[in-house]
Parts: C-alpha cells; structure tokens; sequence
C-alpha cells in the first residue's frame, strides 16, 4: 500500500509542470479536475483539511468540523494560524453553504465523499478527490500534505514542510533502534465494545515511520477499503501487540470501560506495561495527522512510547 501510494504522488507531481504551471489537470477517483489557474479562495471539505491549508499558508474559506469544541472548528496545534473566520460546514453536506464561500477549488482528500457529492461540489468549484483504487480514509499524512500542495499552486511548500517531518521522524527513530521491527496497534474502545484501526490508517501509518509494524493478525481481519474495525471481548488477544496504544476521549469513563474488560489482563502488553493511553487533544493530534498536529504528536508520544517498550515492566508510562 504504501509503494502504490508513492507511486500516485509521483504521478501527480510529474503529471504537472514542474513550475507549478496552471492550467492543473488532476486524476482522481472520479474522473479528471482542471484548475485554470492559482486558487486564491480554497475550500476544505475533509475532516482534517484545515491543518494542512493553514500549514502552507492559506486561509480556508470554508472548512469541515469534526468533533472537538474549539473555535472555528480548529484545534489548539493549529489555532493560531488561522486569521481569518471560515463557514464551519456541519454533518452533511450543505451545498449551498460551501457556495457561500465562493471557492476556487475544493479540497476533498479525508472526506468520504460520494459521486453524488462530488458532481454536486463541482457545480460550485474544481473537486480534488483521492486518486482512483485509493481508499476514502488511506492517503497517508505526507499525501494529504502533498496533494493539496500540488493543488492549491504551494507545491515546493509542501514539500519542504513534509521533508521537515520526515526529518524529524527519522531521527526519532534513530533515537530509539529497539523501535524497529516491532509490532503496534492503536485500539479504541466506542460504543461498549473494543475496536482496532486498519495497518493503513494513519495513525499506524504514521507509527510505521517511527519502526513499528501492525501486526499480521489485525491485518487479516481487516476487509478492503475498512480503516478499523469494531471486535468482541474475546477477540481482544487480536490486539495484543509489542506496543498497545489505546486512543481515548481523556474521559475517565472511557478509560474505565477499557480497564474493565475481563479479558485484558491476558494481554502481554498489558501484563508487561506496554500500553499507552492518550488523552482528548494527543488523540485528536493522531488522528488529524497533519502537518500542524504531528510535531504534538511526535513531542508527546516519544516518552510514553520509550518507556512502554524498554522492557522493564515496572517502567511508569507517562500519563
């Protein structure tokens, strides 16, 4: 997944002129997207877009809120950049709102958007959508970051922001060597039941930078096109994994259901103190993760992970 993935960002790089000439012709899932000439006004429809707009210097005109109760729909790593006051776009999808914002363009990477959407957003503006064979949630961070470069004319930004972080995960890597080639899973617990994210989501994706591998049992459980997926109580040992992250709310509700599951005891994460719990915002960090959100993430994630995974049990995990 991941070689096919670069190889799609190769071929919209090479597809357009290398000086960011316009006009831009993009490929995607849905067909082709012209873009006549440098977007000034770009909408965001996805659940993480903000981020990366904001990130390579652009005021979103309009922008799609998530969960989280914060300003404008912006989360606190990404808060001060924005200046400007976009339309926050609610549950689905209102078309006359995203109208009102008068786009140039219409960014759709992380958005789930259906065909009827997509030729209902390109009345109104160019839709950039995932490229064809790619799953609606599967772009990875550096693709979401990239692709909306290209689009929004901020190509060579994009890239030396991403090679920024690429940099900086690197060198976490380097930092940590017995990262490598161990096994991770990021679970939740939603809904009174436990639940596990796909290999190709990209919160492990983003792991996956740092060494770690989802482990073939996750995999395999997973269908085409699925990023996680909800499983029982006694399916818990699927999960078992060299490093346990379980994503939660911050709620202490929440963190309650998980501890009382029965069966997690048996888990030799949690046996050997390899769990880390994340709370709201280091969640919602992973989750979006963007250009903004990811150095959050990288700062509050290297000591919980190191002290989980140095093999001494009695190790306390930062909270």
């Amino acid at each position: 997944m991941r070689l096919f993935l670069a190889a799609i960002t190769a071929v919209l790089i090479c597809g357009a002129a290398l000086a960011q000439e316009f006009p831009l012709t993009i490929t995607h899932k849905f067909g082709t997207t012209t873009i006549e000439e440098v977007p000034k006004r770009v909408a965001s429809v996805d659940y993480n877009g903000a981020d990366n707009l904001l990130a390579l210097g652009i005021q979103p005109v309009a922008v799609r809120y998530w969960y989280g109760d914060f300003p404008d729909a912006v989360w606190p790593w990404a808060a001060d950049r924005l200046t400007s006051s976009p339309e926050i776009l609610r549950g689905d999808l209102n078309f006359e709102q995203v109208a009102a914002s008068e786009p140039d363009v219409i960014i759709a990477l992380w958005s789930g958007i259906t065909a009827y959407e997509y030729d209902q957003l390109s009345k109104i503006a160019p839709v950039i959508a995932v490229p064809e064979g790619v799953g609606d949630y599967a772009l990875t961070w550096d693709q979401l970051a990239l692709i909306a470069g290209e689009s929004t004319g901020r190509r060579d930004i994009a890239e030396a922001l991403v090679a920024d972080l690429q940099n900086r995960m690197a060198d976490m890597a380097a930092r940590n060597p017995d990262w490598q080639g161990k096994t991770a899973v990021v679970a939740y617990h939603w809904r009174r039941s436990p639940g596990v994210y796909a290999g190709d989501d990209i919160r492990p994706l983003i792991l996956s930078n740092l060494g770690f591998r989802t482990p073939e049992a996750v995999n395999e459980i997973m269908d085409d096109g699925e990023f996680a997926i909800t499983i029982s109580e006694e399916e818990l040992p699927i999960i078992d994994a060299d490093l346990l992250i379980w994503v939660t709310d911050g709620s202490q509700g929440q963190r309650n259901r998980i501890e009382r599951m029965a069966l997690r005891p048996s888990l030799s994460a949690y046996a050997e103190g390899r769990e880390v719990f994340t709370d709201g915002i280091l969640t919602g960090a992973f989750s979006h993760g963007s250009l903004l959100s990811l150095p959050y993430v990288l700062d509050a994630l290297e000591p919980k992970i190191a002290a989980a995974v140095d093999g001494d049990p009695t190790t306390i995990v930062p909270e």
